[in-house]
């Protein structure tokens, strides 16, 4: 079929009826499917309920130091998980903290850090006027959740292939009110970009205006691959210690999608000014993580070789959901004018691109027959898309089956949404 903007009036009318008529028969399956977030799928955890085994009430307690992982203690994490993620991220044992459960949890806490007590030696945000963060957008929709719980204004700035656009960024840092990124550096979430490494360069390079400048370097997917090796980020700390901006980058990683969700460890990595701002916070904050955890994640790992293999395990459930996504929106939209989209090598989601003013629509009809989808706009700052035209796909978590149908649901309203605009012009 030709592009739909060729198609006559007539047509139009005829293809909405179609559309209309096949939606219709589409709700009446009763599919209830809900895709919002990226879950992992049934089949993806139980490849790690090894974990559950990895410790118990026979086996050693004590970390390689001779430390009682039961008791309190240990603030920075039990040595050998250090090693674990020092090995992962490419950053010093001594740079790196080993926490609970959650990376998100991290974020927040550090944004609240500079918040009430500033770093750097500067005077704590609550009590600078219009602090401001930039924000590559499309992007993650809870990091500028958590920017808006503190009231912190969010700059859009583009993303591209590469990541953030750089001509844009380097200028609006120039501003002493911005105080920060937040980004995801590999398969970026939604689009599934990876920094390239002149991107990484730029950013290690930049001089910010504010000495309380933060890039909150979020690597929630750094072993998420689909084939093979996947796509290479490069070290951004390498290159800060290079450009004498070791203090500007705080990063944090867990295993919460390596094994299970809200169970994992997490970690951050970041200079030693950081983290002694950081451990001061915590050592009042907490007494120690759960180092039971700790240990049963490296004796399930072993070592970052034994992560590797288990992600490619991981990788079988993956690979399949996203190609099916890929294969289905070729079929169905291709040669139309009415959709692209990104087809990551890794990651959790997809990013679809629909005609500017279409995306809510789509959301409203997916939902109203039964596949429920990320919010329209939620990729963006305050949840405003622009251009109303940027959908998220989570294809992680739903049988084969019922993805299948979720797409055929999805492909349909699409073609239904854009019809309705073209013939309201």
């Amino acid at each position: 079929m030709s592009e739909y903007r060729f198609l006559s009036r007539g047509e139009l009318l005829g293809l909405h009826a179609k559309l209309k008529e096949q939606l219709a028969e589409f709700c009446k399956t009763g599919l209830s499917l809900d895709m919002s977030r990226g879950k992992p799928g049934g089949e993806q955890l139980n490849t790690s309920d090894l974990l559950l085994d990895a410790l118990n009430s026979k086996s050693v307690k004590t970390s390689e130091n001779g430390f009682d992982v039961r008791n309190y203690g240990l603030l920075d994490g039990i040595p050998e998980c250090k090693a674990l993620f020092s090995d992962l991220i490419g950053v010093p044992e001594e740079n790196i903290i080993v926490c609970g459960n959650s990376s998100l949890n991290l974020m927040f806490d550090y944004i609240s850090q500079c918040m009430t007590h500033g770093t750097g030696g500067c005077e704590p945000w609550m009590k600078q006027s219009g602090v401001k963060f930039a924000c590559p957008a499309p992007g993650y929709d809870r990091h500028f959740k958590v920017l808006e719980y503190f009231g912190i204004d969010m700059i859009n700035i583009p993303m591209t292939p590469a990541g953030p656009d750089m001509d844009i960024l380097t200028e609006v840092v120039k501003d002493s009110s911005v105080k920060g990124m937040f980004c995801v550096p590999k398969y970026s979430n939604p689009q599934g970009f990876t920094f390239s490494d002149e991107t990484v360069e730029r950013i290690a390079a930049m001089k910010p205006a504010a000495k309380d400048f933060r890039v909150i370097w979020d690597n929630a997917y750094i072993v998420h691959e689909f084939y093979g090796e996947g796509d290479r980020l490069c070290e951004i700390f390498e290159r800060c210690k290079a450009h004498g901006s070791e203090d500007m980058v705080i990063e944090v990683v867990s295993s919460s999608k390596m094994t299970y969700p809200g169970a994992g460890v997490s970690a951050i990595a970041a200079s030693k000014a950081n983290l002694n701002e950081i451990k001061k916070r915590l050592s009042i904050q907490t007494i120690g993580h759960d180092k039971v955890n700790q240990l049963r994640h490296v004796l399930f790992f072993k070592n970052t070789g034994g992560i590797r293999s288990h992600m490619k395990i991981q990788a079988e459930h993956l690979r399949p959901r996203f190609a099916l996504v890929i294969d289905k929106f070729e079929k169905n939209l291709s040669g139309k004018g009415i959709a692209a989209w990104t087809n990551p090598k890794g990651g959790y989601f997809i990013n679809l691109v629909v005609p500017d003013g279409c995306a809510a629509r789509v959301v409203g009809l997916c939902r109203e027959a039964g596949v429920t989808l990320t919010e329209a706009g939620a990729a963006f700052p305050y949840g405003d898309d622009p251009t109303d035209s940027n959908i998220r796909i989570a294809p992680s978590c739903p049988p084969l089956g019922e993805l299948s149908s979720a797409m055929d649901i999805l492909c349909a309203c699409v073609e239904l949404a854009s019809v309705e605009k073209l013939l309201s012009i």
